[in-house]
């Protein structure tokens, strides 16, 4: 079975200054983070990459990384623009924030007809949780009459960046290990042992939570669709800040009994790129993966070979 990597890359990142955060080098041969993600996909079966980008910095991302990874496997373009509305909406004159990652995967509808995973550009996940998302899409479906999904949960605690909050989506999951909800919790860190949040203290350090690493099926772009119309029409008059968040409609379709999705616990330590200052870490972290022989040192060369 035929199976996609989408990677959202759409975004610019407010927080970092650095230029463009999903181009930084960061490997022992220039590589950037993006390239390990589409090296443990494609050694964990993937065919197919989709990058979603804007038009803005499509020359850049071509230059960098779209090039290469054409050498290598099959890859497609989406372009999230402000534009990119369902027939009878229009983009408000003032709005120049993004519509969010539920837009970012929209937009793929006509470029995936088969089961993929969702990624996000700026983070490093391992290669444990490409290799379950991998195994549960390429299975039949759970059932006919509900969307089944799957997440790639990491725990809370492996997670953190040192260099401030970062914003996590929180899960419950039954004793099955079904989702029951997803709780986007904001400015996460670490302060004397204690796990905070800006709700306060509570959450254990120990919990599952989404790094927006998803497992779909093309049936999930028309309720996806269907929510956005739902999205926009709802918008009060100057609400030009407000997304469409792909964790939330996921959250939405499960308590609507409408969808099941299965969290699959990987023990991996993310990193990524959510400050500037998140760099030289992130960099130290690549390379001591590839000392210790996880990683080549080009990761192009092995591309070329799987």
């Amino acid at each position: 079975m035929k199976t996609s990597l989408v990677i959202m890359a759409a975004g610019l990142g407010s927080r970092y200054s650095g230029g463009i955060k999903q181009l930084a080098k960061i490997g022992p041969s220039d590589e950037i983070l993006m390239d390990y993600s589409i090296y443990d996909a494609r050694r964990s079966g993937f065919d197919k990459v989709v990058f979603v980008i804007r038009h803005a910095i499509e020359d850049d991302f071509r230059e960098i990384i779209g090039n290469r990874i054409e050498k290598v496997c099959d890859v497609d373009y989406v372009f999230q623009e402000l534009d990119a509305l369902p027939a009878g909406f229009e983009k408000p004159a003032d709005r120049t924030k993004p519509w969010g990652t539920g837009h970012a995967i929209l937009c793929c509808k006509d470029a995936v007809k088969e089961p993929f995973a969702v990624i996000n550009a700026d983070d490093f996940y391992g290669r444990q949780g490409f290799a379950q998302l991998h195994e549960h899409l390429t299975k039949p479906a759970c059932c006919a009459d509900v969307e089944d999904i799957c997440l790639a949960g990491y725990i809370l605690k492996n997670t953190l960046s040192e260099n401030g909050g970062v914003s996590r989506g929180v899960c419950s999951v039954d004793a099955n290990g079904y989702l029951v909800d997803v709780t986007e919790t904001h400015k996460l860190r670490m302060e004397n042992g204690v796990m905070m949040s800006e709700n306060g203290s509570g959450i254990s350090p120990d919990a599952y939570v989404s790094m927006n690493m998803w497992g779909l099926r093309p049936s999930f772009f028309e309720k996806l669709e269907s929510g956005f119309v739902d999205f926009l029409s709802g918008l009060s008059d100057g609400d030009v800040k407000s997304e469409y968040l792909l964790p939330g409609k996921i959250d939405e379709l499960i308590k609507q009994g409408r969808a099941r999705a299965k969290l699959l616990p990987t023990a991996e330590k993310w990193f990524g790129l959510t400050y500037s200052e998140d760099l030289p870490a992130s960099k130290a972290a690549i390379n001591a993966l590839v000392d210790a022989g996880e990683y080549p040192r080009d990761i192009m060369d092995a591309l070329k070979k799987l």
